[in-house]
């Protein structure tokens, strides 16, 4: 029996560039922070070491303090074992990166810049696949056909896609999804998606142990794999930021405020989350710019709170447009935002913030009016 902890994707140094400093900065540190929630995960969970399928940095030259301040963090993990492979993002065309990680590296981390098989402890081998480049254009995962001893645990670390999203037949540099079974290994670690994914049994994505984004909504982990004649995988979360979609389908009728506090969690969880707001369907202006309004008293509250209106078309009455002003040059402003919001010949992005615009200008005038 040998029990391990599987993860990657840890994009250390990411930059998060589009979102605001102060956010960014905790982001980065938490993805600096997973390498203790990591090795506090193998440890809870009986394992010794810590296997990383690759993109351990976000960049092949990562900044010099974000690469020392993970050596020293794994380094400060004493009684674990780190098995980093080089993924696409710091792959071995990385040379410097590899020859520093050589050079500083602790004793308890093992660079695996070779295909060849490693002895992981006394009767498990890891055959592993470094990428070479960015876009190796072959399925690298061919070298875990390679002998070990007879009767050995046998364990794949790999980094790269087991399928083509793009529609293109006969793609080079996809894994093959059957290549536990093809090798005869008795677990595959595979890095490159950042969700948690079951390809077979004993082929598994980790994901990130750290969100970086809003396309997986499940919690992020690492996995704690139990070899013992199969492969026995349990899920441990990992992940100190959230990152969460919140959609409302909203028609004439509902209650914009009642539907939106009912979807956005509670005031204690906000702090470590990023929201993103997405409302559809239609509402009466009053409705809109209300709900508008309190998207925006609430996005304080979060890491990071973005709301997307586009797709909420907005009914004026006159009455409405009597509430940002019944004659003048506002009353025409309103008109016209008005029918530029439904202008079919016009884009949907004119339309939105022709919409949008509406919307805070009655918001304004009811200010104003108050």
């Amino acid at each position: 029996m040998y029990r391990f902890l599987h993860s990657s994707d840890l994009h250390l140094g990411k930059a998060f560039g589009t979102y605001p400093e102060a956010i960014r900065n905790r982001l980065r540190e938490a993805r600096h922070d997973a390498i203790a929630r990591l090795a506090q995960a193998a440890r809870d969970g009986g394992a010794g070491a810590v296997l990383l399928a690759g993109d351990t940095f976000d960049a092949e030259t990562p900044a010099p303090d974000t690469l020392r301040h993970a050596l020293r963090a794994m380094a400060a993990e004493a009684d674990i074992t780190w098995i980093m492979l080089p993924g696409n993002h710091d792959s071995l065309a990385a040379t410097e990166l590899w020859r520093r990680i050589a050079q500083d590296g602790p004793a308890n981390l093992r660079a695996i810049t070779s295909p060849d098989p490693v002895e992981l402890a006394p009767g498990v081998m890891v055959l592993p696949a470094p990428c070479t480049q960015r876009r190796p254009g072959r399925d690298l995962t061919e070298a875990m056909a390679a002998p070990t001893p007879e009767g050995c645990l046998r364990i794949g670390l790999g980094h790269g896609a087991i399928a083509d999203f793009s529609g293109e037949d006969g793609v080079a540099g996809i894994i093959a999804p059957d290549r536990a079974q093809r090798c005869g290994l008795d677990y595959l670690a595979l890095g490159d998606w950042h969700g948690r994914m079951e390809v077979n049994g004993s082929t598994w994505y980790s994901g990130t142990p750290e969100a970086d984004g809003f396309k997986h909504s499940a919690a992020c982990c690492a996995l704690l794999v139990t070899l013992d004649g199969t492969a026995r995988v349990r899920p441990v979360e990992t992940g100190s930021m959230g990152w969460q979609t919140v959609t409302l389908d909203l028609l004439p009728g509902d209650d914009p405020l009642a539907r939106l506090d009912g979807a956005l969690p509670p005031l204690r969880l906000r702090r470590n989350l990023l929201v993103r707001l997405v409302a559809t369907g239609r509402l009466p202006l009053s409705d809109r710019a209300a709900l508008d309004a309190a998207a925006q008293a609430a996005a304080p509250d979060f890491g990071w709170f973005g709301h997307d209106l586009s797709g909420l078309a907005t009914e004026a009455r006159p009455d409405d447009l009597d509430g940002i002003d019944r004659a003048g040059a506002l009353r025409q402003a309103a008109e016209a935002l008005l029918a530029e919001a439904g202008d079919p010949d016009r884009s949907a992005t004119e339309r939105a913030v022709a919409a949008s615009a509406l919307s805070r200008l009655y918001a304004l005038a009811q200010e104003v009016g108050a």
